[in-house]
C-alpha cells in the first residue's frame, strides 16, 4: 500500500514567473504526467514552437492566455481548457504579464518531453 500524501494546494506557494515560466511536476506515473506551469508575460518564440508525441490537455486556471495550434489562435480564461494531439505544433502567444497565468497541464502516454523546434536546421 501506498503512503498517504498530504494535501496540496495548486494555488499554494506560487513561484515568481516574472523571469520565466516554472514547470512544477505535480503527479508522474507511467503514461501519465501532470504539472502546474505558473506563466507571467512569457510566450514562445515564433520560430521555436512546441510538437511533442504525445498527447496533452491544458486548463486555465487562472490569468489570461493565447494559444496557437495549427495556425488558428484562441484566447484562453480561467476554465478554459484544450487538448493538444500528438504531434501537434502548438505555441503560447500571450501570458497576462501583471499577474501569474497558472496552467494544470495532463500529458498523456508521455515517454518524451516536448520539443522546442529549433529555426536553426543546423
Amino acid at each position: 500500500m501506498a503512503p498517504v500524501t498530504p494535501a496540496a494546494n495548486v494555488f499554494a506557494d506560487l513561484p515568481d514567473a516574472s523571469a520565466g515560466e516554472v514547470f512544477t511536476d505535480l503527479l508522474a506515473r507511467p503514461g501519465c504526467r501532470i504539472e502546474r506551469i505558473v506563466s507571467r508575460g512569457q510566450i514562445t518564440p515564433v520560430d521555436r514552437p512546441y510538437r511533442q508525441a504525445h498527447d496533452e490537455w491544458v486548463l486555465l486556471l487562472a490569468g489570461a492566455a493565447r494559444l496557437e495550434m495549427g495556425g488558428v489562435e484562441t484566447a484562453l480564461a480561467p476554465g478554459d481548457h484544450r487538448m493538444i494531439p500528438a504531434g501537434m505544433t502548438h505555441r503560447v502567444t500571450f501570458t497576462d504579464p501583471d499577474r501569474p497565468t497558472i496552467w494544470l497541464a495532463i500529458h498523456l502516454g508521455e515517454t518524451d518531453r516536448p520539443v522546442q523546434i529549433s529555426a536553426d536546421p543546423g
